[in-house]
């Protein structure tokens, strides 16, 4: 039973390592080279603090599709929610509409140290 559970425990961790490392980039970004920062959380969210800066495009929203549109697709996009779950989402949304320069910041807090920029209410 022991072994059984550290052969779980070890493969949880490498799991773990490996959507950890996919998620958010670790590297802090060359904010000369980033388009936009775009936070895809509810505009309630977004109210209580964002990214001094950012756009807000929810990912949840109706006009998400549209408003990406809107954008650049060659442009450098640095994007962040609550936890990384959405702007995973977003940037896969994004890629099947051409966009290629993506970088998921995970948290606010996060992508606050990834990328220099204070959180503003």
């Amino acid at each position: 039973m022991n072994k059984l559970f550290k052969s779980v425990a070890a493969l949880l961790t490498a799991v773990g390592l490996v959507f950890g490392l996919s998620a958010c980039a670790a590297e802090p970004v060359d904010m000369g080279t980033v388009t936009a920062v775009i936070d895809v959380r509810t505009p309630a969210e977004f109210a209580e603090g964002h990214l001094d800066g950012a756009l807000n495009i929810d990912v949840q929203g109706m006009d998400f599709a549209s408003r990406i549109q809107e954008l650049d697709a060659t442009g450098t996009y640095v994007v962040y929610c609550r936890s990384g779950n959405r702007s995973g989402q977003a940037i896969e949304q994004m890629k099947t509409m051409g966009f290629t320069n993506l970088t998921n910041g995970g948290a606010v807090s996060e992508a606050s140290t990834l990328t220099g920029l204070p959180i503003v209410q």
